[in-house]
Parts: structure tokens; C-alpha cells; sequence
């Protein structure tokens, strides 16, 4: 496995330091920034694997960067904050955030943290890519060219997000095989416990109407009452 990069951004040297000393020890190639325009342009130019973002640095806060970061990264990132507020945490989460440590912190929590949240990011990258893997996938009247993410319905093209396209990729490819709010969840957004399940709900809700001719009555992805969704090959 290459050298993971990790980003470090806080305006306290100290802090940094600390950081340093645990993460250098586990192999990781460290990163530094003081500030969040600093931190910008350090993730655009080099595509850290994983981000310690400090919620109070100058100029720009922690959250507005992680903001701004989520538009072009999916790494994870850790916030570090001195005030233990529970409506901080969950912002933190809501944009895009994938943990929040208080300081003072264990330096080998930290480290555990890093370690725990790359083997996810790993595992959830290998799970997408694995449902890519076969080129196409056709059943009735529904076609999936997988390489060029292209899902035909009649043969006419239908439009699909990134997160739809995943979902009945995941789906089809695990035909008449029932699977949970919380299972779908994990495996297209990759997230933990604290993330809104609802969105798997809405998405399906979203792929019937695009690729379903009665979506009152889906002859592709059916509810299971009280266990979840399947995609029905008969």
C-alpha cells in the first residue's frame, strides 16, 4: 500500500507537533496547514487520503472548510474543537464531517481514529468499485452499462445521480437478495450510526420514478415490509 497523506490544519503549533510525533510513527506522510485557505489549496494540490481539520482557525473556520473541501474530496475528515457542544458535533457531521475529537485529546486515540476511518474509506472505495465491476446488466426492459454509466430504460437513456447509479448498480448486481436501510446506507454513503438514513428512502423513492413504469406498483425494486428493499429478477 502506497504512503497514506495525511493533511494537518490548525493554527496551533503545538497541536501540530503532537499530531506529528504519533502519525510520522504509524508511516504516514504529513501535510501542514495553518490556516483554511492554506489547507485549500494544500488538499487541491496534493489529494490527501485523510484531513484533521481544526474547527477554530483564522479567516475562514473549520466548518466552512470542510464545506468547501467536500466539493471535490470524499476523504475523510476529523474535526478537532476545544468547546464539547453537542449542536457543534452534529454540524460537523450535517457538512460533511466523518468524526469530532475534543481537546485536549489522546495523541494514540487520535492515531486509532486515522486508522479506523482510512479502513472504512478503503473498504467503501473497494465496495463501489466492485459494483462497476461487470460492464453491463439487463433485465426486461432495463439495461445498465456499467463503464459508461449509462442506464437505459426502452432503450431511451435515463438520467441518474451518482448516488442513484450506485444504488441500483448495488441492487442489481445482488438480485432478489433483501437488504436494509442501514446495509444500502453503509455501502453507498459510506457513513456510520449518526448519518440520516432517510436519504436511502428518498433515493429509491427517486429511482422508481425514473426507472419504473408504475412506480406506485415497482416491478424492479420492491419493499420488504420491516427489512428493506430488493431488486426482483423472476
Amino acid at each position: 500500500m502506497a504512503e497514506e497523506k495525511v493533511l494537518l490544519v490548525d493554527d496551533d503549533e503545538s497541536v501540530q507537533e503532537i499530531q506529528k510525533l504519533y502519525l510520522e510513527r504509524e508511516g504516514f506522510h504529513l501535510l501542514f496547514a495553518g490556516d483554511g485557505p492554506s489547507a485549500i489549496r494544500l488538499a487541491e494540490e496534493h489529494k490527501p487520503d485523510l484531513i484533521i481539520l481544526d474547527v477554530s482557525l483564522p479567516g475562514i473556520d473549520g466548518f466552512e472548510v470542510c464545506q468547501i473541501l467536500r466539493k471535490t474530496t470524499k476523504a475523510p475528515i476529523l474535526f478537532l474543537s476545544a468547546r464539547e457542544d453537542d449542536f457543534e458535533q452534529i454540524l460537523g457531521h450535517r457538512i460533511g464531517g466523518d468524526d469530532y475529537i475534543t481537546k485536549p485529546f489522546s495523541p494514540r486515540l487520535l492515531v486509532a481514529k486515522v486508522k479506523a476511518h482510512l479502513r472504512r474509506y478503503r473498504d467503501q472505495e473497494e465496495a463501489q468499485s466492485n459494483i462497476l465491476r461487470n460492464s453491463v446488466i439487463s433485465f426486461k426492459d432495463l439495461e445498465i452499462e456499467k463503464e459508461s454509466c449509462v442506464v437505459k430504460k426502452k432503450g431511451k437513456p435515463v438520467t441518474l445521480s451518482t448516488k442513484e447509479f450506485l444504488l441500483l448498480c448495488f441492487l442489481a448486481e445482488n438480485p432478489n437478495r433483501v437488504y436494509s436501510v442501514e446495509q444500502i446506507f453503509d455501502v453507498i454513503w459510506g457513513e456510520d450510526s449518526l448519518g440520516d438514513y432517510r436519504t436511502v428512502m428518498v433515493h429509491i423513492s427517486n429511482l422508481r420514478k425514473k426507472i419504473e413504469i408504475d412506480p406506485a406498483k415497482p416491478m424492479y425494486i420492491s419493499t420488504v415490509r420491516g427489512l428493506g428493499y430488493k431488486f426482483n429478477v423472476s
